[in-house]
């Protein structure tokens, strides 16, 4: 056993995660999907907020869709991203526990892999933010056909806490283990 806590053995002068990090993509193709019942172009301020934090981060946004929160309107805008090329699709609202809340099932019978750390981590740090209403949040991450998917909350706050403190920094390191 290694030191404690741990059953493995590796460096832990940050070596294999700092080497994981130097070989992964620095810029990323991404699709922005918002899921709504409510918002238009106008009023949606959680896409155009994703898309100018990957683009600020370095990533390139490749498209982006607005959907009804219908589950063949956001399959259909994943295929549409999928179709594109990029390697990671983020989508933002239908995670909370409305009956038109689809986006959790829509996207996640569709994965591959869970990636389960995402929506403990998001949950955890909303939790330091709002408290106990962070428990109603259903944020995920999985992967399909390749292409690393988010499902962030539809509030602009959520989105922002998801991208910086968890999605920004692994993109480029999740989406080199997902072409592994």
């Amino acid at each position: 056993m290694g030191h404690e806590g741990h059953d493995h053995d590796h460096e832990h002068d940050h070596g294999p995660v700092h080497e994981h990090r130097e070989s992964a993509p620095a810029s990323v193709s991404a699709w922005v999907v918002t899921c709504s019942d409510t918002r238009d172009g106008g009023t949606d301020r959680g896409g155009p907020l994703i898309r100018h934090l990957l683009e600020h981060a370095g990533h390139s946004v490749v498209g982006s869709s607005l959907v009804k929160d219908l589950p063949e309107e956001i399959r259909r805008a994943m295929v549409q991203a999928k179709d594109s090329g990029v390697r990671a699709i983020v989508l933002t609202g239908g995670t909370g526990l409305s009956s038109r809340d689809v986006t959790v099932e829509t996207v996640e019978a569709m994965f591959q892999r869970r990636i389960d750390g995402f929506g403990e981590l998001f949950r955890m740090l909303s939790f330091q933010q709002i408290g106990a209403a962070a428990m109603a949040s259903r944020a995920l991450a999985g992967v399909w056909d390749g292409i690393v998917v988010f499902a962030l909350p539809g509030s602009p706050a959520g989105a922002t806490l998801a991208m910086n403190k968890l999605v920004l920094p692994e993109l480029g390191h999740l989406v080199r283990e997902v072409s592994r």
